[in-house]
Order: C-alpha cells, then sequence, then structure tokens
C-alpha cells in the first residue's frame, strides 16, 4: 500500500495533489467534485481588497494596467459595480465550502493596504479557513525602489498577518528577485509556513486599433514548470518552511518530477480549466502507479531524491549544467 499523504503547514493531506486558487472554487458543485478527484486540499479564488473597496477606486485603471492579473485569477478580474465579490460573500462562500467539502480549505488574499492585510486576514481565519495564502503581487516600477526596499515589502506583509492569525500562512511570491534564495530564508524566518513557487507578473498588450492596453491572461504550459522546478530544488534543505510547486504542472510526470525535486505539494490550475477537474484524477492515478512500478511505498521516500540538498557544490554544478546545455545543443534539436 502506497502512502501518498504529506504534511502541508502543518495540515495532514491525503496526497500531494492541491486545486490552486481559480474560478474553479467559485462553485460550490466544482469543490465537491475537485475532492471527488481526488485532490487534497483547495485553494479558494482570491479575495481583492480593491473589490472591498470598490467605491472608493476607479477598478477599469486597474485592469486597464494589469496590476491584479494573477495566475489564479484568470478570467477573473475585479469588476467595477456592483456585481463585485465583497468580503461577505467571500467568507460566507468559505464557511459553506468547510461545510460542503471534507478537505481543508486555504483562503486566499490579495490586499494593498497595510490595514487590509491584517483586517481581512483576520476575518479568513474566523470564516473557518484552515490556513491563508497571501498573494502578494508588488512590482517596484518606481526607479527610486531599492531591492531591499521591494524585498520589505513581502515581509512587513507577512510578519503583520502572522502576528494577527493562528492559522498557518503561506507566502505566494515571484521569481524576481536578485538573491532568490536569501529571500526564501528571510521569509522563512519571519514565520511563512510554506512558498508557493511562483506568481506570475502578467504582462498587458496593445490593442493597435484602438490605441489601448489591453489585459492579457494566458494559461500556463508545460515549459513553465521548468521555472518552479529548478527553484524547488536549490531551496530544498536549506529553508524549513514547506515548499508548493505551481505554474506548469500538466500532468502524473509534471507532479513527480516536482516531488522529486523537494516540493511538499504540487498545485494545479491550468490543466483543470483546459481539460476539466477530472483531470486530477487521471494525474492522481498516474502518480500512484508510476510509484508502485518503481517500489515506492511513500511520497516521504521520494521526496527530494533529486533536489541539490545532495549536491556538493550547488553553484558548480548550476553552471556545469548551464555549459552543457549550450554545448549540448544544435540544430537537429529545432
Amino acid at each position: 500500500m502506497i502512502d501518498l499523504s504529506t504534511n502541508y503547514m502543518g495540515l495532514k493531506l491525503k496526497n500531494p495533489i492541491v486545486a490552486s486558487a481559480s474560478p474553479l472554487s467559485q462553485s460550490m458543485d466544482n469543490m465537491r467534485r475537485l475532492e471527488d478527484a481526488g485532490v487534497a486540499a483547495i485553494v479558494n479564488y482570491s479575495l481583492f481588497e480593491e473589490e472591498i473597496t470598490r467605491e472608493r477606486y476607479e477598478l477599469d485603471h486597474y485592469l486597464t494596467s494589469g496590476t491584479e492579473s494573477f495566475a489564479e485569477s484568470l478570467t477573473y478580474f475585479p469588476k467595477s459595480g456592483n456585481d463585485a465579490i465583497g468580503p461577505d460573500e467571500y467568507l460566507e462562500h468559505i464557511f459553506k465550502a468547510k461545510k460542503a467539502v471534507n478537505i481543508p480549505i486555504i483562503g486566499s488574499l490579495n490586499a494593498h493596504s497595510d490595514g487590509g492585510w491584517v483586517t481581512y486576514a483576520k476575518q479568513i481565519q474566523q470564516a473557518g479557513a484552515d490556513a491563508l495564502e497571501l498573494n502578494i503581487y508588488f512590482l517596484a516600477t518606481d526607479a527610486r525602489t531599492t531591492s531591499q526596499e521591494a524585498e520589505d515589502v513581502y515581509l512587513d506583509i507577512l510578519k503583520a498577518v502572522k502576528a494577527n492569525v493562528t492559522i498557518p500562512v503561506a507566502v505566494k511570491l515571484s521569481p524576481f528577485f536578485s538573491a532568490m534564495a536569501n529571500m526564501a530564508k528571510r521569509l522563512d524566518k519571519a514565520g511563512a509556513d510554506a512558498l508557493v513557487l511562483f506568481n506570475r507578473f502578467y504582462q498587458p498588450d496593445i490593442d493597435l486599433d484602438n490605441l489601448a492596453v489591453v489585459p492579457n491572461v494566458l494559461l500556463s504550459t508545460p515549459q513553465a514548470m521548468r521555472l518552479p522546478l529548478r527553484w524547488v530544488a536549490i531551496l530544498y534543505g536549506q529553508i524549513k518552511t514547506n515548499l508548493a510547486a505551481t505554474g506548469g504542472i500538466h500532468s502524473a510526470e509534471d507532479v513527480i518530477k516536482m516531488l522529486l525535486v523537494g516540493a511538499d505539494v504540487t498545485m494545479l490550475c491550468s490543466i483543470l480549466l483546459k481539460n476539466g477537474i477530472t483531470q486530477a484524477k487521471e494525474i492522481f492515478d498516474g502518480v500512484q502507479q508510476w510509484m508502485l512500478e518503481r517500489e515506492y511505498v511513500s511520497v516521504t521516500q521520494l521526496r527530494g531524491s533529486m533536489s541539490q540538498k545532495f549536491c556538493i557544490n550547488p553553484e558548480a554544478f548550476e553552471r556545469t549544467n548551464y555549459m552543457k546545455a549550450l554545448q549540448g545543443f544544435n540544430k537537429s534539436s529545432l
């Protein structure tokens, strides 16, 4: 009997497959279907502070500039008008979800003010969420902002939230730090229960006919998994906090690769939106079959076995493989 269980932020999950925040979680029926398909936990769709204070903001401006274009938001952008989701609806949704399914529900929050992060984090906890994922989306567009100041934004938000809630807190962050490993270690020391690698910054397009900026959201492709794969492998063993891999995970093979480099959980989104919720079961079955054929008895046994923790000189390893990749490339590879 294979033990597929894993520990994520103190939550005992039956397997390492988690549904990341997406429009799918807006429907209670979909959440039940996700559980039936074998998903071990669900990250609820994101609550944006702008939605809560929409009467004070022109949300169309944010849509145009694309600042809320999260991977998990997909087609669910903040809306102007009376149909936007406010905190009451969001909190009630979490409350109902906890009664509808028997797997952990993780809240997702994107605020923009210091008070907003703390206030809504506390409310999400009170609604019954098992954990909270902080979707910190900070793009340092001001040339006067230093790298230290940009990093401190993440750390200050995490510390403020951790000081006011008791449920586990994960930080979903971007890969764009000058010293990613050090940033991860600082977040670990600041109390992050997990790091979710990675959030994606979306680049808007230009409508040449109307000379307008157009929000542009593309679902991930399997190639996107290479970035979190690399960094999970680098960070495993260097920090104590759990590691969640997200982005480009489309198959059982992708899940297995992430586990081999050290991920505690793998998050699915685009593949479920493309091919349906039942895809989760196909991926789950594939992981189980792969482990069975190779006589693995548990996820714990294989986790991190191909990470850089067991590499004597990780920097030399990275450089050597960089050179091998370039030298081994030829026209026949095209």
